[in-house]
């Protein structure tokens, strides 16, 4: 069973001409354990995104190595 993700709310609103517009951003509140969990996988995405597009900048992957 999971645990009921908790969410924090922030609601801005702005008028465009002679509209209101209103946009509520809901952001997840994560324990100091599971933000470090998010954090790492976000990093290794990330860098494997970079790994890959890293190598087409002028010459192929492997001359890096």
């Amino acid at each position: 069973m999971q645990a009921q993700v908790k969410y924090e709310s922030e609601i801005k609103t702005a008028v465009l001409g002679d509209r209101t517009i209103t946009v509520k951003n809901l952001t997840p509140v994560f324990s100091p354990q599971e933000l470090e969990k998010h954090n790492r996988e976000i990093e290794r995405r990330l860098f494997d995104v970079f790994r890959k597009y890293a190598g087409q900048r002028g010459r192929p992957e492997s001359s890096l190595l």
